[in-house]
């Protein structure tokens, strides 16, 4: 009887031992749930399937558990393996102590043949002669002249109609797609010295490069076998690129032909804009090098600004007291002067508008992510050994919710973090906050989309009320494409203000 007893007793010990056990296998799984398990065979597939429309959250999740740096490993027979890295001092190494070890390369051109010889995807050479002709003429005083112009004559006779419009309505609009089709009209008038008009009539060049961003992003994760069988029998995303880039000869080549017909025949160029600068400095070159070169340019002009321009106004609207600040800002910069349109020098006097657009690119930078592989293996300051093998990708969305970079309120729309005591836009070094990027690759057209942006956003804010009419979701939806765009666009309505 006592030998029952004890047996009982004992079954009822190792019971508790494995409930308690239990337990904490399973809180210790809770607190480690965003770490994909590395499965036999396939890696950790399973998970990125899972989580395929959400990679960005998912990314920053991961990277919040492990600590700044993540080894993806992908299906065994994919060769699909990278390193998830937004440690500023890996970003510091990768983008300038070591610049020279992380081109873009073979690999990264693939991904980007699209874009062909543009400056986005080349390197050494080829590089060099972009940043040598195309930034001392976006430096030049009458490049910003007219800059200044094209965007105040696009506000004036195409946003303000439309606004109009839906406010007298009271209908509501998508603002996203408002902002793409402007951004891309205001930068083919500034490349091309053509406005496609595209706030009124929609044009087939905007919709290849929904098609192309898509199709690059996928590029950057699936096998190369995968992507290249797609473009090989013509389907899924490699279909709406081969289209894609198709649309973009369609629309570049004439341009480029009728202004080479023009200056062929008198001899001397009418102007020194964009297209006829590069024309002529590039006389020896193909004229597919040309029509890479304004292709990258359009789309990294106009696209980009689109997107800032969106979240910006997507937190304006969830945050009234910060609109409220700017709006103080705005008016007491106008008093009683006339100013329906703001230009540059007037936007560079609005401190508190800087900083909170400073801030929403923190949170959502137009381009979320960078690519690279060394050359040579290496090792990161986070103590990762990469080789040539190794695919590195530095996530700078992610980078921007990191309360070990951005402090514990890192989630919070906070523009006053960027204002010193003296009140003077506090600086910071750009492989923490790489949303123009870092190093010798920085964007070259960083003045001109914050003039764009704050011209359009200090406008908009003087002269119109905006609410959402969305619905809320808990996360925020972003679209899968290599630019930062919100999924389903950006439902608000306007009034004018009083």
């Amino acid at each position: 009887m006592r030998i029952f007893k004890d047996v009982i007793v004992l079954a009822m010990l190792c019971s508790v031992l494995c409930w308690v056990l239990a337990g904490w296998i399973w809180k210790k799984r809770s607190r480690r749930s965003v770490i994909p398990t590395n499965w036999p065979v396939v890696g950790m597939l399973p998970a990125l399937l899972k989580n395929a429309g959400r990679l960005h959250e998912y990314g920053t999740d991961i990277l919040r558990e492990s600590g700044g740096t993540f080894e993806i490993k992908g299906p065994w027979f994919a060769n699909t393996d990278m390193l998830i890295t937004c440690d500023p001092a890996n970003v510091d190494h990768i983008l300038c102590r070591n610049f020279e070890n992380y081109p873009k390369g073979p690999r990264l051109r693939k991904i980007f043949h699209v874009l062909g010889d543009g400056m986005v995807s080349v390197d050494s050479e080829l590089w060099e002669l972009h940043r040598r002709t195309t930034t001392p003429l976006m430096n030049q005083a009458n490049f910003r002249t007219s800059l200044e112009r094209n965007v105040s004559e696009k506000m004036e006779n195409g946003l303000f109609p439309v606004l109009d419009h839906y406010a007298l309505q009271g209908s509501h609009i998508d603002l996203q797609e408002i902002f793409q089709r402007m951004a891309f009209d205001i930068s083919c008038q500034q490349f091309l010295d053509k406005d496609p008009g595209s706030l009124t009539a929609d044009h087939p060049f905007r919709k290849a490069v929904r098609d192309a961003v898509n199709a690059i992003l996928y590029r950057h994760i699936l096998p190369e076998r995968c992507w290249k069988l797609q473009k090989y029998f013509g389907i899924d995303r490699e279909k709406n690129l081969s289209e894609a880039d198709r649309a973009f000869d369609n629309f570049l080549y004439p341009i480029l032909e009728e202004r080479m017909e023009q200056l062929n025949k008198t001899q001397q160029p009418h102007d020194s804009g964009m297209l006829t600068s590069h024309i002529e400095t590039h006389r020896g070159k193909s004229m597919k090098f040309l029509r890479d070169t304004f292709v990258t340019l359009i789309i990294a002009g106009g696209d980009t600004t689109a997107s800032a321009l969106t979240w910006f106004f997507m937190l304006l609207a969830q945050n009234p007291q910060v609109e409220a600040n700017i709006l103080h800002d705005i008016l007491q910069l106008k008093q009683n002067k006339l100013i329906r349109i703001f230009k540059v020098e007037e936007c560079q006097k609005l401190t508190y508008l800087h900083a909170a657009i400073f801030e929403s690119l923190r949170l959502f930078p137009s381009v979320p992510l960078n690519h690279k592989i060394p050359m040579e293996k290496d090792i990161l300051p986070s103590g990762h050994v990469v080789t040539p093998n190794t695919k590195i990708i530095m996530p700078f969305y992610s980078m921007g919710r990191m309360d070990t970079v951005w402090g514990e309120d890192c989630m919070e729309f906070k523009p006053e973090r960027w204002i010193s005591p003296n009140g003077k836009i506090k600086r910071q070094p750009s492989y923490k906050y790489p949303v123009f990027n870092a190093g010798p690759r920085t964007c070259i057209g960083r003045d001109m989309a914050l003039a764009m942006v704050k011209m359009i956003a200090a406008t908009i804010i003087c002269n119109y009320q905006f609410q959402l009419v969305e619905p809320h979701h808990s996360e925020i939806l972003i679209s899968d494409t290599i630019l930062l765009e919100k999924k389903h666009g950006l439902k608000v309505k306007f009034s004018k203000r009083k």
